[in-house]
């Protein structure tokens, strides 16, 4: 028995589908570039290298256990070194 060959609306659909998803990517793309931060300035944590980062992390969380800040301090301040460590 002969096997049955692809119908051209099924390849019509998969090159639908396709483009549909090729935008979706682009889209998703465009986003993350617009909302990356374009600085000419230096901000308080570029250079630093990641171990750097990890020990400030460290140390913000040493300062909650002895009582020097706040819960809220500690979530902002951990949020803000996570964000400075260079992601590859």
């Amino acid at each position: 028995m002969a096997t049955r060959r692809t119908t051209f609306d099924k390849l019509q659909r998969e090159r639908a589908r396709m483009a549909k998803a090729s935008a979706k990517r682009d889209r998703r793309l465009e986003k993350a570039q617009e909302e990356q931060p374009v600085s000419d300035q230096p901000g308080p944590h570029d250079g630093a290298r990641a171990a750097d980062l990890l020990a400030m992390i460290e140390e913000v969380h040493r300062q909650r256990e002895a009582g020097q800040i706040s819960a809220e301090e500690l979530e902002e301040r951990k949020a803000e070194l996570l964000a400075a460590l260079p992601i590859d």
